[in-house]
């Protein structure tokens, strides 16, 4: 997922009449992100309770990337999400000097305030919905390979939660992991954040088999795992569960590949099909929203399908997910007027 950067400083207006409802609500007890709001900075022993937890994320979700940057798409606060997405990763967190951690500072060519990010996080959690720190990206070099690292992992992201109130984490990293130490960090911070939402965005790549490290660590944390949106684009021609190769950019693409998932192991409703928001968005592999749709119909109902027809139908598959928020503001949220509803209606 690019973070290329174009600098144009943007100035949002003030959200005071967000932040005063969002307190509001929270004294009230009407939503539950005061823990986590409460326990900010309080340092990483804290165990806020996520303000929407795995449990309350949606059976159909659709996720979508909110960008700490501008690059050309529409420039959005956490606020200007749009409705439909249920589960909103913030991209990126960036690694530190030390090996393992990573820290999330808001980019300041955004003019972007921290109280207002935090606002409109609580603001989010008071519609129902899950904002998750994703880590990694196109250009992330976060390395957790020994015990160490893993803990150090752990330790800044469950830091990271009490925070600024995220209810879990998002793995991106497109330049490889370590399945062992990958899973030790995951489930230290599932022992501190029992509800935490984990979600992963593979490259299509990392997916083609169980043995894979990435397939690994999915199937390792499958006890508490949300849910695995792969990347269907910037990608070459992949094995479906067929075993025959399909071309990116096709229905039959979209769901060989997420029966590889399922047939490897993952429960359908830990699987989503990620594509881009627009022909913008990505350097390949961009998909209609109808297409996307169809390819959910497949593998939800046997119906829609190409070439290539699933064995089985998958009634509880996920949803899907979309890079990116901003680009699908950026093409008339084309995206997610077409897909949210569909995955809602599943």
């Amino acid at each position: 997922m690019s973070r290329n950067r174009a600098r144009t400083p943007r100035r949002f207006r003030t959200r005071a009449t967000v932040g005063l409802v969002a307190s509001a609500l929270a004294a009230a007890g009407l939503f539950g992100f005061g823990a986590a709001q409460a326990n900010a900075g309080q340092g990483d022993g804290a165990k806020a309770v996520p303000g929407v937890g795995a449990s309350k994320v949606p059976a159909h979700a659709v996720t979508g990337y909110w960008q700490n940057f501008d690059n050309g798409a529409t420039v959005q606060t956490l606020g200007d999400v749009q409705k439909d997405y249920d589960i909103i990763a913030v991209a990126f967190a960036d690694a530190t000097a030390s090996p393992g951690q990573v820290d999330f500072k808001l980019d300041p060519e955004l003019n972007y305030s921290e109280d207002q990010f935090k606002e409109d996080i609580a603001a989010k959690h008071a519609e129902g919905k899950s904002v998750v720190i994703s880590v990694g990206g196109e250009k992330g070099a976060v390395s957790v390979s020994d015990d160490a690292s893993a803990d150090a992992f752990a330790k800044s992201i469950t830091g990271l939660m009490d925070k600024y109130g995220f209810d879990g984490v998002d793995i991106d990293l497109e330049n490889g992991l370590n399945s062992t130490y990958m899973t030790k960090a995951l489930e230290s911070i599932h022992a501190a954040k029992s509800d935490v939402v984990v979600t992963m965005a593979p490259q299509t790549i990392d997916m083609q088999s169980p043995q894979n490290e990435y397939f690994k660590t999915a199937l390792n944390i499958k006890s508490f795992l949300t849910v695995v949106n792969m990347q269907y684009y910037n990608s070459g021609s992949m094995n479906g569960c067929d075993g025959k190769t399909y071309a990116a950019g096709s229905v039959d693409f979209l769901t060989s590949l997420a029966c590889v998932q399922i047939k490897g192991g993952l429960d359908p409703s830990q699987v989503g099909i990620g594509t881009p928001a627009s022909s913008k968005a990505a350097g390949s592999g961009y998909v209609e929203p109808s297409v996307v749709n169809a390819a959910l119909d497949c593998l939800a109902k046997g119906t829609s399908c190409g070439s290539f027809t699933p064995d089985e139908k998958w009634p509880g598959i996920r949803g899907a997910m979309t890079w990116s928020t901003n680009w699908d503001a950026a093409d008339g949220n084309k995206w997610s007027g077409a897909v949210g509803p569909h995955v809602h209606g599943l």
